[in-house]
């Protein structure tokens, strides 16, 4: 069975979006069955396209990240593709198909920051000024890189939606063309070259794990995986990871209809977005095996093991895939992963989140701990305190000593430590110490 036999449900949510250069449904030529929308025939003609403009990024194998899950784990490392991240690719795949009236209009987009920089490149190469809307608070170094491409930037609302919603009314209103994100037959069809790249690195590949925000990069990956693993009759699982302050699509698929999120907050900003991809959904509906979900600080932890143990600079987004096998979600039914690639979708984390984040995950590892504790203000408390913690053998790395609060009386002084330890074990030995010599630690993070 090849690519157009694949057939989508007939009750797709929601009407076309006007954006989507070419993305009306398909139809088999010997039947009334709707195929996809995008098809392994698109991904591959993607793949001559962008051949000498985007990198092909190494699979990298994590011996590390093996053993502790009992499978033959590779990283496919798109945090070191060309802008950074996957996103070049459907955005320069989507440009180059536009006319010379259409680049004459110029092209406008929103993005917290990947897209922004993929199309930004994209536009630069190929000579079409660009226009594009970040959100407010949007992080630095994705500003400045943006720009540093050439690109016009506008800071607009505070989430990816309220930007892309500018940016719309900015193409109705002056007749540039709008480049989605991921809700577009070109762009998806850039991102599935992901897919084509693993099958050509990692032949005997099993599982295929990647991120999931508006859902184009999995859904390219699905469609060419799919297609070519049918070819070959075999089956190899393709799994979305979402980060559990920004997750529509399990909703969704429970529904099967768009299900817009009220609320979203992670610190996962290349995936937080609140509302699927219309065109994507159709396609992840149909082809993807599941989408499963990761807390913060899984997201944190896994940031913390690819820094430490595979020597890889990633954003949140791009480490959900490591966080999901981490947390084991791919075995709690049993299963067996088999041979597993992760794709680490972009590497464009600001300085002062990494900063957050190391903390938050060492914490949540159990190698940083903050305690507060109220003490008798009388000399020798707190070299009390310091035996308590040097004799636990974790190291204090920071002291503050107030006596002035609500919560402190007369005669009393309030104390915050922070501390390095070995993991949770010996966090609660670390407590158990200082509660047996009378003090009262409350635990502020660890």
């Amino acid at each position: 069975m090849t690519d157009q036999t694949v057939a989508l449900r007939t009750s797709t949510p929601g009407s076309p979006d006007p954006t989507h250069a070419g993305s009306a449904v398909r139809t088999h030529p010997d039947a009334a069955v709707p195929a996809l929308s995008v098809t392994l025939a698109d991904v591959e003609a993607a793949h001559r396209t962008l051949d000498g403009v985007i990198a092909r990024t190494p699979i990298e194998q994590s011996r590390a990240l093996g053993r502790l899950t009992g499978s033959t784990v590779s990283f496919k490392c798109e945090n070191l593709q060309r802008a950074g991240s996957f996103k070049v690719r459907g955005a320069y795949n989507r440009m180059a198909k536009l006319t010379e009236a259409e680049r004459a209009r110029g092209v406008v987009a929103a993005s917290a920051g990947n897209h922004a920089q993929g199309v930004a490149v994209a536009a630069a190469r190929l000579g079409i000024s660009a226009r594009i809307y970040m959100p407010l608070g949007v992080a630095l170094p994705k500003l400045a890189a943006t720009r540093g491409h050439g690109a016009e930037v506008i800071l607009h609302g505070h989430t990816v939606d309220e930007a892309l919603a500018e940016a719309k009314r900015y193409a109705d209103s002056t007749g540039a063309v709008f480049v989605h994100p991921f809700d577009n037959v070109d762009v998806v069809a850039g991102q599935g070259t992901i897919g084509l790249e693993i099958l050509e690195q990692v032949p005997d590949v099993d599982t295929i794990l990647m991120g999931v925000g508006g859902g184009g990069l999995l859904a390219g990956v699905a469609v060419a995986v799919k297609a070519r693993a049918k070819e070959l009759g075999r089956e190899i699982r393709v799994i979305g990871v979402q980060a559990e302050n920004a997750a529509a699509y399990p909703p969704s698929l429970a529904a099967d209809a768009l299900v817009p999120l009220t609320k979203v907050s992670t610190i996962a900003d290349g995936i937080a977005v609140g509302r699927p991809g219309q065109l994507p959904f159709s396609i992840i509906r149909e082809l993807v095996d599941d989408v499963v979900t990761v807390s913060e600080d899984s997201l944190a932890r896994a940031l913390i093991f690819l820094l430490e143990r595979s020597k890889m600079v990633v954003e949140p987004a791009g480490a959900v895939g490591v966080a999901a096998l981490l947390d084991g979600k791919l075995t709690e039914d049993g299963a067996d992963p088999g041979n597993t690639v992760v794709v680490l979708s972009g590497g464009n984390i600001d300085p002062m989140l990494m900063l957050k984040v190391i903390q938050r995950g060492l914490a949540a590892a159990g190698r940083f701990l903050v305690v507060r504790m109220l003490l008798d203000d009388r000399p020798g408390s707190l070299a009390t305190i310091s035996r308590i913690i040097a004799e636990s053998d974790a190291n204090v790395t920071g002291v503050d000593h107030t006596r002035v609060g609500g919560s402190i009386s007369m005669g009393d002084v309030a104390i915050t430590i922070n501390m390095e330890t070995k993991g949770d074990e010996h966090c609660e030995q670390v407590l158990s110490n200082l509660r047996a010599e009378g003090f009262q630690p409350v635990v502020i993070q660890g």
